[in-house]
C-alpha cells in the first residue's frame, strides 16, 4: 500500500513480489471401506500406523478381511490411511451403574461386542469429597487393566466437568445414554467394578452392496468420504473371506474416484483362480463381465491374482486375501522413494508380508493378460514376488488411451489437484495481464520444480512442459464472463514396459 508523504525525508514501502508458492499435494493417502471390530461408523478416520488402527478399530479380526488389507498396506510402505467403518445392524452395549433405583446409564461409543467385556469402577475420592455431585470413573478391560480414567465428573449440567460432555469429548469408549430425568451420582465401587451389561452389543451383519453405495445426500457409504479433505487411493476389499466386492460397488466407486481425482484399486474375483491351470484364460474371459469400462476406468487398476498369507489369528494357517491394500502400500512406498511418476511395478515393487501367490503365472499367461489391462503379480527366482504390470483399466492395447499407464494417470491427477488448490488465490483478482503474469510465474515455478525432479520427459523445460495464460487463452468475452483460462501441458514419462535387446554376430575384421 502506498505511503502518505507528509514530511521531507525517506519513506520505506513494501511491494508484493507476486510469488504464491504452489505446493504439491499428497499422493498416497489411501481410503479403506468395510467392517472392523470397533471404531467410529461412517466417519473417514485418519490413521498413521497399524498401531493407530489397532487402537481405534480393534486391529486384525478373522471375520473382517478389510483389517488384513490395512495390515498389508502398512507392511508394504503405506503412511496415511483413512478408515471408513461400515455397519449393518450392529448395536452398542449398554451399562447401568448402581443404585438400581436410579442408575446412571452408559452406552458404548460405537457398535459391536467389543465393549461387552469392559467394566466400570466408581469412587468418590474427588477434589472436594464434601461435594456430593462429584465422582471419579475408570474404565477397565477384561484383565482389569485401566483403559481410561475420568476425574471429578459432575452431574450438574452447569459444571465444566458435566459427565455427558466430558465423555462425549474425552472418551473413546463410552457415552452417557440420553435420559429425560436428572442424573444421579452412581454408588462408589472402588474395589469391585461393575461388569454386567444391561444390553449386550451386537456386531455388524455382512454388508450388502447398498451399504457401500450409500447416499450422497446423507454422506453414507462411499460418500462418507465427502467429509475427507483429500484421498488418493481407494480400496474396497471383499466383506467376507473368499468373497468378492460387488461389481456395482466398484462401478459407483470408480465414478466417485473420477470426481475426487483418486484411483480405485480393484481386487480380482475369487472365481478367476478356482482352477489354477486355466486361471489366466478365465481372467481374460471374465474381465468384460466386470463392466468397469468407459472414461472413468482411467481411474481404476486391477491386480491379479490374490495373495496367500499366514493368518496370525488362525495359528499361522495359510489363507487367500485380496491384494488391494498391499498394492496401495507399494504405491505409497514408490511415491516416497521415486515419485508419483514412477510406475509402481518392477523388481523394486516387492510384495512384503506374504507367503505366496494364489496362482503362479507364466510369461505367456502374463502376455495374455497385460494387453487387456490386467496387472499381474509375479514370482521370480531370487527377486521374489513383485508387481509386474502398470496399466489402468483403460489400458487395453485396443483402446489406445492416453491414460493407458497408472503412473501417467496418477501424475495427471496429482497436477490437477495441486494446481486446483494452489490457484484458489486467483478468484476475484482483477482479470488482466498483471494477474496472468502472476499465474504464469507461480504455475511455471511449480512445473519447473517437478521437471528438475525428473517428473517429465524432455531435455529442457520447453520440451517438458508449458504454461499459457494470456490474451489468447482468455479473450475479452471470457473476461466479461468472469473467467480466466490457464493452459498447462506436460510430457509424461511412460514406463519401459517392453525391453528389446538385439544381438548381432560380428564378422571378423577383413581388410578390403
Amino acid at each position: 500500500m502506498p505511503v502518505t508523504t507528509t514530511y521531507p525525508g525517506v519513506y520505506i514501502e513494501e511491494i508484493p513480489s507476486g510469488v504464491r508458492t504452489i505446493t504439491g499435494v499428497a499422493t498416497s493417502i489411501t481410503a479403506f471401506m468395510g467392517r472392523t471390530p470397533r471404531g467410529p461408523v461412517g466417519e473417514p478416520t485418519p490413521v498413521n500406523s497399524f498401531g493407530d488402527f489397532e487402537r481405534a478399530f480393534g486391529g486384525l479380526s478373522a471375520d473382517y478381511p478389510m483389517t488384513y488389507s490395512v495390515k498389508d498396506f502398512y507392511i508394504n510402505g503405506g503412511a496415511q490411511a483413512l478408515i471408513v467403518r461400515l455397519n449393518n445392524g450392529g448395536a452398542e452395549a449398554e451399562f447401568e451403574l448402581p443404585p438400581a433405583a436410579d442408575p446412571l446409564s452408559l452406552v458404548a461409543a460405537n457398535p459391536g461386542t467389543w465393549a461387552d467385556s469392559l467394566s466400570v469402577r466408581v469412587d468418590h475420592n474427588t477434589v472436594d469429597p464434601a461435594d456430593t455431585t462429584l465422582f471419579n470413573m475408570t474404565f477397565l478391560d477384561a484383565d482389569g487393566n485401566e483403559l481410561e480414567t475420568h476425574l471429578n465428573l459432575s452431574i450438574t449440567d452447569t459444571d465444566t466437568r458435566y459427565v455427558p460432555r466430558v465423555l462425549e469429548q474425552s472418551s473413546v469408549l463410552f457415552r452417557v445414554a440420553e435420559s429425560g430425568g436428572n442424573l444421579v451420582v452412581p454408588a462408589a465401587r472402588p474395589d469391585e467394578a461393575t461388569t454386567a451389561v444391561s444390553t449386550a452389543g451386537a456386531d455388524s451383519n455382512p454388508l450388502a452392496a447398498a451399504d457401500y453405495q450409500g447416499s450422497q445426500a446423507n454422506k453414507t457409504g462411499i460418500f462418507a468420504l465427502e467429509t475427507a479433505d483429500l484421498f488418493n487411493l481407494l480400496c474396497i476389499p471383499p466383506d467376507i473371506r473368499g468373497g468378492d466386492t460387488a461389481t456395482a460397488v466398484y462401478s459407483d466407486a470408480m465414478s466417485y474416484c473420477a470426481d475426487r481425482r483418486a484411483m480405485l484399486i480393484v481386487d480380482p474375483p475369487a472365481a478367476w483362480s478356482a482352477n489354477k491351470a486355466t486361471a489366466a484364460a478365465t481372467a481374460a474371459a471374465g474381465l468384460s463381465a466386470l463392466g468397469l469400462t468407459g472414461p472413468f476406468s482411467r481411474n481404476a487398476a486391477l491386480y491379479f491374482p490374490r495373495v496367500v498369507e499366514a493368518d496370525r489369528n488362525r495359528q499361522g494357517q495359510l489363507d487367500t486375501f485380496a491384494p488391494s491394500g498391499l498394492v496401495a502400500g507399494i504405491m505409497a512406498r514408490m511415491d516416497a522413494q521415486r515419485g508419483v511418476w514412477k510406475a509402481p511395478a518392477g523388481l523394486d515393487a516387492s510384495l512384503n508380508g506374504i507367503a505366496g501367490l494364489d496362482v503362479s503365472l507364466t510369461d505367456d499367461e502374463n502376455g495374455m493378460l497385460n494387453p487387456l489391462g490386467i496387472n499381474c503379480l509375479r514370482s521370480f527366482p531370487i527377486t521374489g514376488r513383485v508387481v509386474w504390470g502398470a496399466r489402468t483399466l483403460r489400458g487395453a492395447d485396443i483402446q489406445a488411451d492416453e491414460y493407458k499407464y497408472v503412473p501417467v494417470r496418477r501424475l495427471a491427477l496429482f497436477l490437477e489437484e495441486s494446481l486446483y488448490r494452489g490457484t484458489q488465490w486467483v478468484v476475484f483478482e482483477p482479470n488482466d495481464e498483471p494477474l496472468w503474469a502472476q499465474i504464469r510465474l507461480n504455475t511455471g515455478a511449480f512445473m519447473q520444480n517437478l521437471f528438475r525432479q525428473g517428473a517429465f520427459q524432455g531435455k529442457t523445460p520447453r520440451d517438458a512442459y508449458f504454461v499459457k495464460c494470456d490474451g489468447e487463452t482468455t479473450t475479452q468475452n471470457d473476461i466479461n464472463l468472469g473467467r480466466v483460462n490457464i493452459l498447462v501441458g506436460f510430457a509424461p514419462l511412460k514406463p519401459a514396459e517392453f525391453v528389446v535387446i538385439q544381438i548381432q554376430q560380428m564378422a571378423g575384421q577383413v581388410e578390403s
